[in-house]
């Protein structure tokens, strides 16, 4: 593999106006998409990017300056789809709801395929960290301000540091899918979320939430 491939640097690249040159880009980055799930990010090439997508070496060259480059754009629009979810606090079954939300995001991880290339990517690539990072802040503040206001409301406990609680959740979040590795058997997000809602909810604000609901009907 070339310097130039081993080099994780470069902007964005500039998206083309034309349709035609649309079409080309589009279908490099579906073959390095593919490539980069089937082969990893280092053992994919620009020379084989471009040949599974059927078109020249240089032609990739044109649209990319890198694989980096392609990489990051296949990323640039999904970062915040590979963060927690945030969950929804004041609803009558927040197990439920939780479970559902975490399960979604398991599905659309599953669905993105970068399982294999991320941990590539965070062991070399110190901008692709930073990026993250930035986004894990983003959704660490969200979270945090749902977690204030349910607090305002009297939902959460009162003696609970909702710092530690956000970062236990997005923990929890983050890492369950990896139970099948470390405990054999399948993540039941349902568990999970009950975990995350006794850590937040006294027993008496489930009931009193599912006894509005029962109202409202």
């Amino acid at each position: 593999m070339s310097d130039r491939e081993d080099q994780l640097t470069g902007e964005f690249p500039l998206i083309p106006k034309q349709e035609r040159a649309q079409i080309k880009r589009e279908l490099l980055l579906k073959s390095g998409h593919e490539l980069f799930i089937l082969k990893g990010y280092e053992h994919t090439t620009a020379k084989e990017i471009a040949a599974h997508a059927g078109v020249a070496t240089g032609t990739f060259y044109r649209y990319f300056s890198d694989k980096r480059q392609l990489l990051m754009s296949l990323l640039e629009d999904q970062i915040e789809m590979l963060m927690p979810p945030e969950p929804k606090w004041g609803v009558a079954d927040p197990e439920t709801t939780l479970a559902s939300l975490l399960e979604a995001h398991d599905k659309r991880i599953k669905e993105m395929g970068m399982q294999r290339v991320l941990p590539e990517l965070l062991a070399k690539d110190i901008e692709f960290v930073e990026v993250l990072g930035a986004a894990k802040r983003k959704i660490f503040n969200r979270i945090l301000i749902g977690l204030t206001k349910a607090y305002e409301k009297g939902l959460t406990w009162k003696d609970l540091d909702l710092n530690t609680v956000t970062w236990s959740l997005m923990t929890l979040a983050e890492h369950a899918p990896e139970k099948m590795k470390q405990c054999g058997n399948d993540t039941d997000y349902r568990e999970v979320a009950k975990v995350i809602c006794r850590l937040i909810f006294p027993p008496e604000v489930i009931k009193k939430l599912q006894s509005n609901e029962t109202e409202e009907k």
